[in-house]
């Protein structure tokens, strides 16, 4: 058996997007280029890679274990790609950071000033999506930095071999109704309000936290689910449902018909920031740029956590 590298690519394309035609689309050739690389290289392996379904393909045991190996030989090029480029060990480079919204926007870009004075030499591309997309990114290395987040009180999602986790703050829940909905004491009783809650998409942190309270409370749902903040706010101002949103979701202004509550209990979302461990470390450029995302965190929280490793 001899694997030739130039086919994994192809294969790991579709064990990315579940199917030959998708991988096709994703790599910006033919289907027909797609099969005949897998073809080729069962041949080579001598066994099936992929059981097909009428809903696309499935790895086989070895076809996982190749797509492991294909994804620790593009992380390898790719990080190799890093350092020939950085040229040294001054703080210069390329950071690409994954993250979302309220992180960005409330957190990173009023520091972006300061990171142009101070990282002068390092250019940051910023990329906003889900956490599974970002965690797979990382782990391909077309990331070097991904920000996650999710609730405190639950199970942080799995690291992965040789990612290195740091928390960065814990940003309180807050408890977000229609106007009127809590009584004018400083002490909100959950228990008593009857205004429903409204449904979390289950990828969102906002998810694990409403259905943590939600579970304990018993108390029933609206018919409407949200994904994003803003379109929360607006369902609460209309007076269709109560949720719970990071303090972060609530700088400036917020709607008309909206009151928001500091509630015990209700714990906070965890921003964490990850990145690769690696056979040599973070590069320089990588290095310095974790110390900034640290130290501009910290801002927003008296008593930063601290590191913890895989």
């Amino acid at each position: 058996m001899r694997i030739q590298p130039s086919r994994l690519p192809f294969f790991l394309a579709i064990a990315r997007t579940g199917g030959v035609l998708a991988a096709a689309d994703a790599l910006h050739v033919t289907p027909s280029a797609v099969s005949q690389q897998l073809t080729r290289l069962e041949a080579e392996v001598g066994q099936p890679l992929v059981e097909r379904t009428p809903r696309g393909v499935t790895l086989t045991p070895a076809g996982r274990e190749l797509a492991e190996l294909a994804e620790n030989i593009e992380r390898e090029i790719n990080e190799t790609e890093l350092r020939l480029a950085s040229g040294g060990d001054d703080p210069t480079g390329v950071v690409r950071l994954g993250g979302f919204q309220t992180f960005f926007s409330s957190v990173l870009a009023p520091a972006l000033p300061r990171w142009r004075e101070e990282l002068y030499g390092v250019e940051l591309q910023i990329h906003e999506g889900p956490r599974t997309e970002l965690l797979r990114a990382l782990r391909a290395a077309d990331l070097e930095i991904a920000i996650v987040e999710y609730d405190a009180a639950e199970t942080a999602p799995a690291l992965g071999p040789a990612i290195r986790e740091i928390p960065l703050l814990d940003d309180p829940w807050k408890l977000v109704a229609p106007a009127g909905t809590l009584a004018a004491t400083e002490l909100v009783e959950l228990e008593r309000l009857r205004t429903p809650w409204l449904g979390v998409v289950a990828s969102a942190a906002t998810s694990q936290a409403v259905h943590r309270v939600r579970t304990s409370l018993r108390q029933s749902t609206s018919v409407h689910t949200y994904a994003e903040y803003p379109t929360a706010l607006a369902l609460v101002a209309a007076g269709e449902g109560m949720t719970i949103l990071p303090s972060l979701a609530l700088q400036g202004p917020l709607p008309e018909g909206v009151e928001v509550a500091d509630v015990p209990g209700l714990g906070a979302r965890r921003l964490a920031l990850r990145h690769r461990t690696g056979r040599r470390g973070p590069s320089p450029a990588v290095t310095a740029a974790i110390s900034f995302l640290r130290d501009i965190s910290a801002s927003f929280q008296a008593d930063p956590t601290t590191d913890v490793t895989a």
